[in-house]
């Protein structure tokens, strides 16, 4: 895995195009999250890997942001076949960027069998919650993709689901912005079209 600069927006329109996942870190150099950030990136790509990813230092390069409405840094985005479909927030350890870029290309490959667009879906959880594996079981039967954030090892994540639904507890799904607290099966299959399971 290889970590390009990109120098402006239409530099990463032409970069990403062709590319069926790709992500770009924006970032600001002195920044300590940001450095973290980038630390641990880098030692992800020197694991190896196939994804395509670019980084672009926000005091030199001010016209991404205010494109994909992103107002702090660092923050990672997510395009699929040039579409932006995803964002993270702040800096994560090197096996969480290992694990979003896996899924990333589970994704890209379970799309390939499946031309019906879906919703972006995440769920919060951790590895000890029985709710959580019912949720991701229940998800996984009925062939809807989603990203996997365990919480309890990262608190940036742990934070950002306390701001948007003020609770703590998991599961939490978010399914194309709207945050759901717990199984609650009937909102989330009314959301995601899935019949009555």
């Amino acid at each position: 895995m290889k970590i390009k600069e990109i120098r402006s927006h239409s530099d990463l329109l032409e970069n990403i195009k062709d590319k069926d996942r790709a992500f770009l870190l924006l970032y600001k150099k002195g920044s300590e999250q940001s450095e973290c950030s980038l630390k641990n990136l880098n030692e992800v790509s020197e694991n190896g890997g196939t994804v395509d990813v670019f980084m672009a230092d926000v005091t030199n390069v001010r016209d991404i942001h205010g494109n994909y409405s992103v107002s702090s840094v660092p923050t990672m985005l997510e395009f699929e076949n040039g579409n932006f479909i995803n964002v993270l927030k702040g800096c994560h350890k090197p096996g969480f960027y290992k694990s979003f870029f896996e899924n990333a290309i589970y994704t890209a490959k379970a799309m390939a069998n499946d031309d019906k667009p879906q919703k972006r879906v995440t769920v919060y959880s951790t590895p000890t919650c029985s709710w959580c594996n019912t949720l991701k079981t229940h998800l996984k039967k009925n062939g809807i993709r989603f990203t996997d954030i365990d919480v309890s090892r990262d608190q940036t994540a742990a934070a950002e689901i306390q701001r948007r639904s003020g609770q703590t507890g998991v599961p939490q799904t978010d399914i194309n912005g709207q945050m759901i607290v717990g199984f609650d099966k009937t909102k989330i299959n009314n959301l995601l079209g899935i019949a009555g399971s």
